[in-house]
């Protein structure tokens, strides 16, 4: 059974993760010639499905989660379903594109990769990324990190050292593979930091396993570093597509 580590705090998640830079996607779409259909799966709250509505006839937005797609953003052409990544009711030579979005770690990727062939049209794209560590000022970033690798380290699950090397370990069985960088820049106060913390999988699990709140530990302090003002947050984003055949 696919491992579900979202659900439990959906509302958080729709409200509180981050969005995706418009060159992102004018790169994917300088590689995919089609717009009639997209397929963003792992959709979550369907971020990404929202964006990429404003380009293609139609989307189909797939997840496990029930609870995350109650939260999804509503569009006409936006389709949301229950699917595993693995193996979905699409027709073969669906796709323009295929993207998925700080997901892939959590499938059984060569499966998945399998059924992305099957739904693509000839030539369609497929596009998969994802971001690390959000990074801070230096006065915080120790904190984070120590958040990060030594309260809740214990807590993330395996497929997590997948965002941390970025796919490396992933195949990736496709022609013409690109990779691109990306970066995006927000403006958070303490508050909007740390309801960003509270939806890491290591945080949730934590919570359930400990029966306590991790962010006690670091909140006195982060609060007093951060102070009242807003501060820039920045997020690597590492992404590599390729064409499905």
């Amino acid at each position: 059974m696919p491992l579900d580590r979202f659900s439990n705090h959906a509302a958080q998640y729709a409200q509180f993760r981050i969005t995706y830079p418009a060159a992102l996607y004018d790169f994917l779409l300088s590689l995919t010639p089609g717009r009639e259909a997209a397929w963003d799966c792992g959709t979550g709250n369907g971020q990404v499905a929202a964006d990429l509505a404003t380009h293609f006839g139609q989307v189909e937005a797939t997840d496990i989660s029930a609870k995350q797609l109650a939260q999804a953003v509503q569009r006409p052409n936006i389709s949301y379903s229950i699917s595993a990544a693995e193996q979905t009711s699409f027709a073969d030579d669906t796709f323009d594109l295929i993207t998925v979005a700080q997901a892939l770690h959590w499938f059984d990727a060569g499966a998945f990769h399998h059924e992305a062939t099957r739904v693509a049209k000839p030539g369609a794209t497929i596009a998969e990324w994802g971001y690390g560590l959000v990074q801070v000022n230096p006065d915080i970033a120790p904190l984070i990190q120590h958040f990060y690798t030594d309260v809740v380290g214990p807590y993330w699950d395996d497929n997590r050292r997948h965002i941390d090397d970025q796919f490396a370990r992933i195949s990736f069985p496709f022609a013409n593979i690109q990779r691109r960088e990306f970066e995006e820049r927000q403006e958070w106060d303490a508050d909007r930091f740390l309801r960003y913390l509270q939806t890491w999988s290591s945080v949730q699990r934590y919570q359930q396993e400990i029966g306590e709140e991790p962010l006690k530990l670091i909140e006195q302090e982060l609060r007093q570093k951060w102070g009242e003002e807003r501060r820039e947050v920045r997020f690597h984003i590492f992404l590599r597509a390729a064409t499905i055949r």
